[in-house]
C-alpha cells in the first residue's frame, strides 16, 4: 500500500551518506536522484525511503508524531541498522529489543531528526 516515504533534509549531501551507508546493511540502494531528491529501495517494486530538500524552499523541519518504519527479517538486522544510524550520527530514540510479543524493533533518529524505527515479527 505504501509506495515511498520522503523525509525533509536541509542537506542532502549529509543525509546521502547517512542513508547510503545506513540501507546498505539491508541490501537498498539508490534508484532516484537529482539535485534536491535522493530515493533508496532494495527493489523498484517494494516501497522507498527518499529524503528531499522541501519544495516551498522553507527550512525542513521533523514532523512531530512522525516516523518511518524499515521492516527487516531479524532481530540481527534490526541491532544492526541501530548501530550503524548511531555510528553515523544519529542519536538513540529506544535501544533494540522486544516490545510486545512477536514484535522486535530499535528506534533512532537520523541527522536531520528525522525518527525511524527498524523492526522485525516473529
Amino acid at each position: 500500500m505504501i509506495g515511498y516515504v520522503t523525509l525533509g533534509s536541509n542537506d542532502i549531501e549529509k543525509a546521502a551518506g547517512f542513508y547510503d551507508e545506513l540501507l546498505a546493511l539491508i541490501g537498498a540502494k539508490r534508484f532516484m536522484e537529482n539535485e534536491k531528491f535522493i530515493a533508496w529501495t532494495v527493489s523498484p517494486t517494494t516501497p522507498a525511503l527518499s529524503v528531499t530538500k522541501p519544495y516551498d524552499g522553507n527550512a525542513a523541519t521533523v514532523g512531530n508524531g512522525v516516523m518511518v518504519a524499515l521492516a527487516v527479517d531479524s532481530t540481527a538486522k534490526v541491532d544492526a541498522l541501530h548501530a550503524k544510524a548511531l555510528e553515523l550520527g544519529g542519536t538513540d530514540e529506544g535501544a533494540p529489543g522486544p516490545r510486545g510479543e512477536g514484535f522486535y524493533a530499535a528506534y533512532f533518529r537520523d541527522l536531520d531528526g528525522n525518527k525511524l524505527n527498524a523492526f522485525c515479527m516473529g
